[in-house]
């Protein structure tokens, strides 16, 4: 597997490379956004390990401009805290948002999660390979999905929530069950990562998102598709 790792702080590139190298990792490096790009787009990289504040061409921009072509897994990494930057890294597109200073070990373990939802399909690998729903087509078989048609390209994270959702049609998940089966670890009481997610995945699939078809809310319950 290969790992980008961007951030201008080349201490932390190098840093992060030695213990991704420890787990058998194969590590590309980039210190600005244009030149991260520029190796997503020319190489095979399976995750991107992706810092927010740089000059130039910021993490958040960069990410929006590698979502145009590029599913990966993207971790984002930043010394920003709050729920609103969290909020608004994973609106743009990230699938983990860890703060810095950071546990190496944490960022690892997080690291292995992302890549093996990525690259496996688990228990799903004998399972129907297209669930169809209406004019919504989830291919769990090359993991894309179309609508009446068209592609939509979604993160990895917002194709295990639909999917999860189309296998379990007309199932009520609470948000935080979403968490548990998506992430495979407990959510923290009032995190609003899912409803993020959940929005971002109706602005692509919907003509109308704030009058959903498919993933709607029961409220005081959760969420399900009909």
């Amino acid at each position: 597997m290969t790992i980008l790792v961007v951030d201008d702080d080349k201490e932390i590139v190098e840093s992060i490379g030695i213990f991704l190298s420890g787990e058998g990792y194969t590590v590309l490096k980039a210190y600005s956004g244009l030149e991260a790009l520029e190796i997503a787009f020319e190489q095979e990289v399976h995750l991107m390990i992706l810092d927010v504040m740089m000059p130039k061409l910021d993490g958040i921009k960069t990410l929006m401009r590698l979502r145009e072509k590029k599913n990966i897994p993207v971790i984002i990494l930043s010394a920003k805290s709050e729920d609103t930057d969290k909020i608004l890294g994973l609106t743009a597109g990230a699938d983990d948002y860890v703060t810095k200073p950071f546990n190496p070990s944490e960022l690892m373990a997080r690291v292995k999660s992302q890549l093996r939802r990525y690259t496996t399909l688990g228990s799903m690998a004998h399972r129907p390979d297209k669930i169809s729903i209406s004019g919504l087509t989830v291919n769990t078989d090359s993991r894309t999905v179309t609508v009446d048609g068209e592609d939509v390209r979604l993160t990895p994270i917002e194709y295990k929530i639909l999917e999860l959702l189309a296998r379990n049609r007309g199932r009520v998940f609470s948000a935080e069950e979403i968490y548990q089966r998506v992430w495979n670890e407990e959510t923290v009481v009032g995190d609003n990562t899912i409803a993020v997610h959940i929005r971002h995945i109706r602005e692509k699939t919907e003509i109308n998102p704030k009058d959903p078809k498919y993933i709607k809310v029961v409220w005081g319950i959760g969420y399900k598709i009909d």
